[in-house]
């Protein structure tokens, strides 16, 4: 049994989206690809390869006779459009993955959360840089309290399209909250980098976690198995170098960032970087790979679940 898809947003991250799905998600069958632009490569791709196509955005979607059929909506636009495609869909019942900002459903990191909001209606993807290093996060806080974590998310300018461009104020709030509800720091910020070097760099990211105990062994091992969990899903996904710890002696200043009383405390630093599979995107835009490998993991889990209510195998 297959669960029917809709991709809406035929740009990078959704051509990307229905190119995966067609050749490692035997479950998932992508039965359209929506955009607003009838010249678009994504649209031309899709009909290529025999997936129905509308360039009258999600209206032209209900329209499609393949709607009846979807399961699940995958929407690849921007956090404004997102708004608007998702009171236009809501009638009609349909689950919906939010790959952009707008962050109207629950908060998703596939390996920390995803159980937890399987019934929800929306589900929000975060961010590229949220589903980079939230996870990080989240293997600290685990083991020991975190104050304040702060992650910056450095990405080849070459691989921000309108949408993340369009994005930059959602990505910071977005990444910055779900840093806190589920990373599980009191206090995050988020900051993202368009990086313009040529030839374009590897999304790179820095995660920067205040912690109250010193217990290395345990947060390093704590971080290891997590960045071995997202990779199996994101196989680009890997540590730069070896996990950092630095002290810091008990500073009034301190204070303010974490408003908490002066003690000390000791700074957790983490490099990843996150190589792109390139299925459709190149290699160096690893933010867009782990947000559509993210999304269309839960879309698997979803799909599992759906088999599993069916009695199918």
């Amino acid at each position: 049994m297959t669960t029917k898809l809709a991709i809406v947003g035929s740009g990078n991250i959704g051509t990307d989206l229905l190119i995966k799905c067609l050749h490692g998600y035997p479950r998932l069958q992508p039965v359209a690809l929506v955009g607003i632009d009838p010249e678009s490569d994504g649209l031309a791709r899709a009909r290529g390869l025999g997936v129905a196509t509308t360039d009258k955005g999600v209206a032209g979607l209900i329209a499609m006779p393949e709607f009846d059929g979807v399961d699940i909506v995958l929407d690849a636009t921007s956090a404004k459009a997102h708004i608007a495609n998702a009171a236009a869909l809501e009638p009609y019942g349909k689950q919906l993955l939010d790959l952009t900002p707008a962050a109207i459903g629950p908060y998703v990191v596939p390996v920390i959360n995803l159980d937890q909001h399987l019934g929800a209606k929306n589900l929000n993807m975060v961010t590229c840089g949220g589903q980079a290093t939230i996870p990080i996060v989240h293997a600290i806080s685990r083991i020991t309290s975190v104050p304040y974590a702060e992650i910056v998310a450095s990405i080849a300018s070459r691989s921000a399209g309108p949408g993340t461009r369009a994005n930059v104020d959602e990505f910071t709030e977005t990444t910055s909250k779900a840093i806190e509800q589920v990373g599980g720091a009191r206090r995050g910020k988020a900051v993202i980098i368009l990086n313009p070097a040529e030839p374009p760099m590897l999304m790179r990211d820095t995660v920067m976690a205040i912690v109250e105990e010193p217990r290395r062994d345990e947060i390093v091992a704590s971080i290891e198995q997590m960045v071995a969990e997202v990779a199996r899903y994101v196989p680009g996904y890997r540590l730069k170098q070896d996990v950092q710890f630095s002290p810091i002696p008990a500073e009034e200043p301190l204070r303010t960032l974490i408003d908490a009383a002066p003690r000390d405390r000791w700074k957790v630093s983490v490099f990843l970087e996150v190589e792109g599979a390139a299925h459709y995107l190149p290699a160096y835009a690893g933010n867009l790979d782990i947000m559509t490998s993210a999304a269309l993991e839960v879309a698997n889990r979803l799909a599992e679940g759906t088999d599993k209510m069916s009695g199918v195998a």
